[in-house]
């Protein structure tokens, strides 16, 4: 090869790897995008733990709450189930009062309809319901009705905590219990002396409260918890990317709201409320002792202890028999007792040893291998928890 060959394929050889590195860079780059792209769609499709919950199910906003009404009406349209108003005296001065404000005079009238009964009318008004929104409302017996089926609530001013009406109701109700007697026998089927008004109250006045304005949201726990609550908190400063949020107390979580995002609190509340946090709860064992009912959390823990149980039980039988005497033998009849007498102290029951650290699944296991009860087992963990081997709070309620 020439002098001169020798730079001319260095040339073709630099041409070449000036066309080759673009596309090589561009290649690198797509493959890149595509495995950050495939990243993101694992992200997503992977389920989400089976334990974390929204913060949404896990907070409330503070501001942002129901409110109680509450009212006294006259139901009537019953057909012989309304009160008595001998019995019910509030019943006939309403009944009076309302026929006078139509223009009827009963006074010194002795009334004796049954188609009215009193009634106390709730409802629950949401947070920013506009004038004119309609909500429900639930009627309920006063007096002696008996069923308050077929009846229509009069108009009934709904009043707040703060003395307002808030909203006014009225309707036809909707009972889902009914009643039946005869001469002999008589059933009752659920509750037919409370009914429901579907949408059956309009509010009347808003409450006002700027939610856009606050500089500082408080979120409220709903179950309070130091660890719960430090967790809302880093999870809200990661996707705010700052210390913008701060638990204060196990209920409490105060956010700052940034300055670029005051003219969008809906919208920052919307993407707090998705993220997602792992709840916490105190080690804790509910007993209803009325009706037996226990439930554990799956924190529970139990040292190493030994457990026997088993009820002594003596049964007593009596089988008396009559001792006739002879024929002409002059003797008396006479019944002489007879007792059996059988004491279970149930033998077969054994002692079962539960190691340190067991869990709930294996704390029930072993007390149903022992054929515990639901009342026995709640004298069970009463007792462990009184020997200091489990590491739980009994709440009795």
């Amino acid at each position: 090869m020439t002098a001169t060959a020798l730079p001319r394929a260095a040339l073709r050889h630099a041409a070449l790897r000036r066309a080759v590195m673009p596309r090589a860079a561009v290649l690198l780059r797509a493959i890149s995008m595509l495995a950050a792209l495939a990243a993101a769609l694992l992200a997503l499709s992977a389920p989400a733990s089976a334990s974390s919950a929204r913060i949404k199910d896990v907070v409330d906003v503070e501001g942002v709450r129901d409110n109680m009404l509450i009212g006294y009406g006259l139901v009537v349209g019953l057909n012989g189930t309304g009160d008595s108003l001998n019995n019910s005296p509030f019943t006939e001065q309403s009944l009076v009062g309302m026929l006078e404000r139509m223009g009827v005079n009963t006074r010194g009238t002795n009334l004796r309809t049954k188609n009215v009964a009193a009634v106390m009318v709730t409802a629950t008004l949401p947070p920013y319901s506009a004038q004119g929104t309609r909500i429900d409302a639930t009627v309920s017996a006063m007096g002696d009705s008996k069923s308050l089926l077929g009846g229509t609530l009069l108009v009934t001013p709904l009043l707040g905590a703060d003395g307002e009406v808030y909203a006014v109701a009225q309707g036809p109700i909707a009972v889902s219990g009914f009643s039946a007697q005869g001469q002999g026998a008589s059933v009752t089927r659920g509750v037919p002396t409370s009914g429901r008004i579907s949408s059956g109250a309009i509010v009347e006045r808003e409450i006002q409260f700027s939610l856009a304005e606050l500089p500082v949201l408080r979120l409220s726990l709903r179950n309070p918890d130091f660890t719960t609550a430090q967790r809302v908190a880093t999870a809200i400063n990661i996707q705010l990317r700052g210390n913008r949020a701060q638990a204060t107390d196990p209920s409490s979580v105060l956010l700052s709201v940034p300055e670029a995002r005051r003219g969008d609190i809906v919208g920052l509340i919307t993407e707090i409320e998705q993220l997602r946090v792992t709840p916490d709860q105190i080690a804790r064992v509910v007993v209803d002792e009325k009706s037996g009912v226990i439930v554990m959390g799956e924190n529970v823990r139990i040292s190493t202890v030994a457990i026997a149980q088993g009820n002594l039980t003596i049964r007593v039988t009596e089988t008396p028999q009559v001792s006739q005497p002879g024929p002409f033998s002059q003797g008396q009849t006479a019944v002489v007792p007879r007792t059996d007498i059988q004491v279970d102290d149930q033998s077969n029951n054994r002692l079962a040893v539960m190691n340190s650290g067991v869990t709930l699944q294996e704390l029930v296991q072993s007390l149903n291998a022992l054929g515990v009860g639901p009342r026995d087992m709640i004298a069970i963990l009463q007792s462990i928890k009184a020997a200091g081997a489990l590491q739980a709070e009994i709440e009795v309620i």
